[in-house]
């Protein structure tokens, strides 16, 4: 998985995800003759796509970055200059800010001038270049440690480091500081959200303070994430051996000193090479399956395991026969071998079992919400008896107006219930994938509390946690094997159904919200129209598909018997 969007980028914002390392990596391809520089964010991620960014710096110059993409660093943008704004100006006297119109060099001077002043606390600092280890980055906020001497880097993310939790005296509680008063101390309230991005990134910092003398010998730094509630902090000492042991791999890769090979991960599904190609390289798709890869069917961790057992194709994990291996933990083996047949006989899915079941109800509504960043929810799309209705703010998020529209459409939905039970009726309501839909209710129900029709968080978990709120994502889990993906996307074609619109995606549809609540010009009524549009075809398509589930499955979906379980 990529972060740019939520590393310090040290001075090249204007260049796209990436690109930093490889535009430095020397007269052999080309470029003036610098050293080749990393960054922490490349420590993350596929090695195989680093070299290739580092080899063919400039096919990526050629590369739009994606609108999703473009628009978390901008949110991330903002949230750090929140952040910086807010802790400066509790204590001014405190701080000193790095411009950061400097160029990079001078950046770096200034933040070396400041740590040899002792100065408390120095923000947008960029530590020097090293030409030798090939590191290079800069922290949001570094704070003197006057106990023991020295800095300790901490970090601005944009994503969440922590959740609220209730106290309890057996769970293990995570050391969080006060914003403004390093103070370090067990915290009951909130559990740890594990982030290994964080941690290599703090001890990447870390190294380069030490290459100075300049790094506390605490051994700790510390993150502050989207909720800007605390610092979580990080204890080091078990993290730096194996952040040496990776980055010693990862600068070896970008000086071309490592071949690698692609392989399928969940990153591919945003990264340039998995459909482009550049000099005497394939594109990454393109060569996975020529190969007949065995990531293709087993991507990720799990491919990693079957090549230990020497299954380098998806036709020798096909072929597999005995005991699953002793290593393996990704669910029933078996399935995976079949998951490797049915991909060789080009069916998108597998019945687990003889006859397949969705739970149907008399009143059947379908629920569909599309949200921006961690903004807020904008649209509640809804469909009852082939009716669209969506529930919408087009008040730029974060706005009051969204409560307006949680409320009724909770209101709303809550009467059609109502309404089916004292006729006598089954009810159920219908979602795919209902993380993203139980979080917003949660939120939304915490956030405007009290605003008319919205629910307390009592009666959001009283209905989420009834029969009559139904997961198709898990319906279609736990009675299909799906070789090519389980998102909505990817199932609900298999049923018949299309979306009007080719671009129709998650991510293309943050862009089209930017553009019709004019976040960057004049608010846009035609992607207003698109995404309702978008919205209307999800929660259709959810239908079709339980509908499908119901007649015609069976009839159309091969069983797992016919892969030789």
């Amino acid at each position: 998985m990529h972060a740019a969007e939520d590393d310090f980028d040290g001075g090249s914002a204007h260049r796209p995800a990436r690109v930093s390392a490889a535009l430095d990596r020397g007269a052999e391809i080309g470029l003036s003759p610098r050293a080749a520089y990393l960054d922490a964010r490349s420590l993350i991620g596929c090695r195989h796509r680093l070299r290739l960014d580092a080899t063919f710096p400039a096919v990526l110059t050629e590369v739009r970055e994606d609108p999703g993409v473009q628009q978390r660093r901008e949110a991330a943008s903002a949230h750090r200059t929140r952040v910086r704004d807010e802790l400066v100006a509790a204590a001014p006297a405190d701080w000193v800010v790095i411009d950061p119109r400097l160029r990079a060099g001078d950046k770096a001077a200034a933040t070396m001038a400041a740590i040899e002043a002792r100065a408390p606390r120095i923000w947008g600092g960029l530590l020097p270049q090293e030409a030798d280890t090939g590191r290079r980055g800069g922290a949001e906020f570094l704070l003197r440690d006057d106990d023991r001497g020295g800095y300790i880097p901490i970090i601005v993310v944009n994503h969440k480091v922590t959740d609220p939790r209730r106290p309890d005296p057996a769970d293990f509680h995570p050391l969080t500081s006060d914003l403004f008063r390093w103070q370090p101390r067990r915290d009951k309230h909130v559990k740890l959200r594990p982030q290994p991005r964080d941690q290599q990134r703090l001890a990447h910092l870390y190294r380069m303070l030490q290459r100075h003398g300049m790094a506390s010998p605490a051994l700790v730094g510390g993150a502050i994430g989207l909720a800007f509630d605390r610092i979580l902090v990080h204890d080091l000492t078990g993290v730096l051996a194996d952040y040496d042991q990776r980055y010693a791999d990862r600068i070896a890769v970008v000086r071309g000193e490592l071949p690698t090979q692609p392989s399928k991960v969940p990153e591919c599904r945003q990264c340039p090479w998995w459909v482009r190609g550049a000099g005497d390289e394939p594109s990454c798709e393109g060569q996975l399956v020529r190969m007949r890869d065995v990531s293709l069917v087993a991507p990720g961790s799990r491919a990693d395991v079957l090549r230990v057992h020497g299954v380098q194709t998806v036709d020798e994990l096909a072929a597999w026969t005995g005991e699953a291996p002793e290593d393996w933990q990704h669910g029933p083996f078996d399935e995976t071998v079949v998951t490797a047949r049915a991909w060789i006989a080009g069916a998108p899915l597998v019945r687990r079992f003889d006859q397949v079941s969705v739970r149907r109800a008399d009143v059947e509504v379908d629920v569909d919400l599309e949200s921006y960043q961690e903004d807020g929810a904008y649209l509640w799309g809804t469909l009852l008896d082939g009716v669209y209705r969506p529930f919408f703010t087009w008040v730029p998020l974060p706005t009051e107006d969204e409560g307006r529209s949680f409320g009724e459409f909770w209101t709303w939905l809550m009467q059609v219930r109502a309404s089916a039970h004292a006729a006598g009726k089954t009810f159920a309501a219908y979602c795919y994938s209902r993380t993203a839909e139980d979080k917003w209710l949660y939120e939304s129900a915490q956030r405007f509390a009290g605003m008319p029709g919205v629910p307390t968080r009592e009666q959001v978990r009283a209905f989420v946690d009834s029969t009559e709120w139904v997961d198709m994502f898990q319906a279609v889990t736990d009675q299909f094997i799906c070789p090519n993906g389980k998102g909505l996307k990817k199932i609900a074609p298999v049923a018949g159904f299309s979306w009007r619109d080719p671009e129709a995606s998650g991510e293309a549809s943050m862009g089209w919200y930017r553009r019709a609540v004019g976040y960057d010009a004049d608010s846009d009524m035609s992607q207003r129209t698109r995404l309702l549009e978008y919205n209307e075809d999800d929660v259709r398509a959810t239908q079709v598909l339980r509908d499908w589930m119901t007649l015609e499955a069976v009839a159309e979906v091969p069983s797992i018997a016919d892969f030789g379980r």
